[in-house]
Formats: C-alpha cells, structure tokens, sequence
C-alpha cells in the first residue's frame, strides 16, 4: 500500500498474513463452505474490520515516510553534486497500490487504486514509462466515471518469467542505451519490451488526464 513493495516483503507482507488468517477464521463462522479461502473477508462493523483498516493505514502512513526520506536524500545529493540546485515547488506526493476512503457517486466507500494512481481535478501526479522509456508530469481532470483515478504507467504485456526466457542481457543494454540503470540479467524482468506502450496509454486515458511535462529517462534506480 503506498507502494507495491511494502506488501512484497517485510512489514506489509506481515500484516497482510495476519489478517488473512482472521478473515478465514470469521468467514468459517458465516459461511460454512466459502467456494475459495482466498474469498475471505471482513465485512463492516465485524470484529475484525476497524483493526484491519487501523493497520492498513499505518502501512501506507510508513510508505509516506519512506517515500519522503528518500527524496530528502535524493534533494541533498542534488544539491551537493549539481550546484546551485534550488527547489521551485513541492514535491508531487503521488502512490499507487492502496486503498482510502472518498466519496463518489453520493456515497462514502473504499477506493482501492491496483496499478493506478489519485487524479482529482487539478491533482499534480507521476506517471512512470519503464527503464527505457519516457515519463510523464500529468494534472488530473476529476473524470467520475473512473473514480478520479488515472492508469499509474502502460502494465505489463507479457510475465516476469516469460521476458527473462525472451530477452538477453544484450537486449536489455540495447533497449536501454542513454539510459544510467543496472544492465545485467538480475533486471531483465523489467525490460522495456515486456511492457506496453506508455505513449498509447497516455492517449488512451486523455480524459482522465492533462500531460504537464514530459521526461526523458536519464537515470533509473532498480533496487
């Protein structure tokens, strides 16, 4: 929540255990034959849900945290190698792969953003291309119909596994050239070519967002 990677691992992921258990534990009491484990959930008001959400919430809250530490580095490290560096504006605090509570449609519900990102009107957000490929400044229109939300980048079309048995470390360098990233064959699950093309997905959601500034990939931390 807050980012992908605090579910993955750590943390997230043991939060993410403990209350599945509960949610299996409680749906054994209301439903005696659930048609898959993996069905399980709280519902509102149950003993379980307020903790649930109590917990989800800190773990988005310590993604915040740690989106911001890393920016402060990265600003410090600006300055020092690329005087004089001033800041203009701030930061575009923008996440993807969490859920919050808004208001849509006349109701109060709980939007869950999987591979999207926030864009109320006039919301400033990032739009990542991959390793190779450009990325996008965009300000958000506040469409309803998509729960004023955007697409977070273009998705992958093809898996992990099949674009490591794909593509060589070769291709990867050639995909990548002009681009400062790791090219060995640790990263060769994000090659470019295993993702659609950002460019298309940009005009495809030209009414959920406006494009602010275009970026040319320079420099790609992985890692």
């Amino acid at each position: 929540m807050g980012h992908a990677a605090l579910w993955k691992s750590g943390i997230g992921n043991a939060i993410g255990q403990h209350f599945i258990k509960l949610a299996r534990k409680d749906m054994a009491v209301h439903i005696h034959k659930l048609p898959d484990r993996d069905l399980a959930y709280f519902s509102e008001g149950s003993q379980h849900f307020d903790d649930y959400v109590e917990a989800v919430n800190w773990g988005q809250e310590y993604a915040r945290v740690n989106r911001q530490e890393m920016m402060k580095l990265v600003i410090s490290c600006l300055r020092e190698y690329l005087p004089p560096f001033t800041l203009t504006s701030e930061a575009i605090n923008c996440h993807h792969n969490y859920v919050v509570r808004e208001a849509h449609f006349g109701r109060d519900v709980f939007v869950t953003r999987k591979g999207a990102i926030s864009a109320q009107r006039d919301q400033l957000g990032i739009i990542p291309g991959s390793m190779g490929t450009r990325s996008y400044i965009v300000r958000g229109k506040g469409n309803p119909e998509s729960f004023c939300s955007c697409a977070h980048g273009a998705g992958r079309k093809m898996s992990r596994n099949a674009a490591r048995k794909r593509f060589t470390r070769r291709d990867l360098e050639e995909q990548t050239k002009g681009v400062d990233c790791r090219k060995d064959s640790g990263v060769l699950d994000e090659i470019p070519a295993a993702y659609k093309d950002i460019d298309r997905a940009m005009e495809n959601q030209s009414d959920l967002v406006d494009v602010v500034h275009t970026l040319r990939q320079v420099i790609c931390v992985k890692g």
